[in-house]
């Protein structure tokens, strides 16, 4: 595992965080549903042996229960070989003394007296200027000095403008960003990020793979860009790489939820060294840039800030169908679309045309997609013809073909039954 150093702080911290976001769970679209709590403690604590030394967390992450999991992971004297950052969920914060409350209720989930790395969770300008007028100035000294938290940021989403008026108006120690090859101009991008670095201010980096987008299985013209490449990796290597490749960065947060996924992103952060990527190997990733550019239709990274939907509907997975079918010319999209979202399978619609279009997803949503404007357009791709007539029709197959395979397993019962007593 490789180290850098966060400057003001003097933390010599992994160039890979753990995010706590995205864990393993039990039901439920991801990021949502309940955690696997056997899984992902051994998965965070099997990350922290091969030398992962920063966790990153968040009051809202997986509906309420990561923190708690980071807490219970931590147990058993991994605390003390890892600093723990979380977020002040701003927007539940109406006085001074809310700061106090949520602060001593985040320590209290967490099973910890301090937490290393407190940011204020996805601030703009308003939310910034709002808070100061509250006095967060004031908490975030008085909270240092009775050793609750030992280092004050914030993470953003938002605009460069508005980013670089945040980083002038405090004397931060961190700020968290969204960065990847896709979005070197997007929000704070990498003007955002030299200018935060040129103040010394630590830079931690969420979604090196735009919420796994530029990983897994790719399109056609995409893949055949990287196998031009010299150098054969993985796409996420590529991806994360190319983040780690920014000597500004202290550390990359991924979202790791499976066994193969960590032993991958450990042993690409044994080797990532800033500066390491040939002229040609950055032409290539501009390339593949370029090229997923012309092929996504929503600039989604399903980070499910916008989830739950008050009216059902599962937008990430909308949008992700969505890019499939025109990233990939991947009609199985079709079948997708009608087999998880109509409630064939789960008594649970989502579908896209449920938007009643009451705007809360939107004031949620990190990369201020005009959602329920999307969702009408992914309702006019895939609910076309007489599509409610086409449910009733294939749900009606589906029950009686479950009726049929039922009929035959009870069938099987007895025969298998006379088999036992006859051996």
């Amino acid at each position: 595992m490789l180290y850098r150093k966060m400057k003001k702080t003097g933390d010599e911290l992994s160039i890979l965080g753990f995010g706590c976001m995205r864990m393993p769970q039990k039901s439920g679209p991801l990021g949502t549903g309940p955690i696997d709590y056997d899984t992902a403690i051994d998965q965070l604590r099997h990350a922290i042996e091969k030398g992962v030394n920063y966790v990153d967390t968040g009051w809202d992450y997986h509906m309420g229960d990561s923190e708690p999991f980071v807490g219970r992971a931590l147990s058993d004297g991994y605390r003390e070989r890892v600093k723990i950052a979380t977020k002040m969920p701003h927007w539940k914060v109406k006085t001074r003394e809310d700061m106090n409350r949520i602060l001593n209720l985040q320590l209290k989930k967490l099973k910890t007296d301090r937490i290393d790395y407190y940011l204020i969770h996805n601030v703009h300008l308003s939310s910034w200027q709002r808070l100061s007028e509250l006095g967060i100035a004031d908490f975030a000294k008085q909270a240092k000095k009775e050793g609750k938290i030992v280092h004050f940021g914030f993470s953003s989403h938002a605009p460069l403008d508005e980013f670089k008026a945040i980083i002038d108006d405090f004397d931060w120690e961190i700020c968290q960003i969204q960065y990847n090859y896709m979005d070197e101009d997007y929000q704070a991008g990498t003007e955002g990020l030299e200018y935060a670095a040129a103040k010394g201010i630590g830079v931690v980096v969420m979604s090196p793979l735009r919420g796994g987008s530029l990983s897994g299985t790719l399109p056609k013209k995409i893949q055949d860009i990287w196998d031009t490449a010299e150098t054969k990796r993985s796409p996420a290597e590529w991806a994360l790489r190319w983040v780690w490749n920014r000597p500004e960065i202290t550390v990359v947060l991924s979202g790791m939820n499976d066994d193969a996924q960590i032993n991958e992103n450990i042993n690409i952060a044994s080797e990532a060294h800033p500066e390491s990527l040939t002229t040609n190997e950055l032409e290539t990733v501009q390339k593949v840039a370029s090229t997923y550019r012309d092929l996504m239709k929503i600039p989604c990274n399903t980070c499910n800030y916008c989830m739950p939907c008050q009216s059902d509907v599962n937008i990430p997975l909308s949008f992700d169908l969505y890019n499939r079918l025109h990233m990939f010319g991947d009609h199985m999209a079709f079948i997708m679309y009608f087999g998880w979202m109509t409630g064939t399978v789960d008594n649970q619609p989502s579908l896209a045309s449920q938007c009643t279009e009451c705007g809360e997803c939107v004031s949620q949503c990190p990369q201020q997609l005009d959602i329920p404007k999307l969702l009408e357009e992914v309702a006019g791709t895939f609910e076309i013809g007489n599509f409610a007539k086409t449910i009733i029709i294939i749900r009606h197959i589906l029950k009686m073909y479950s009726t049929i395979c039922m009929r035959g397993i009870k069938r099987l019962l007895p025969t298998r039954k006379n088999e036992r007593l006859r051996n």
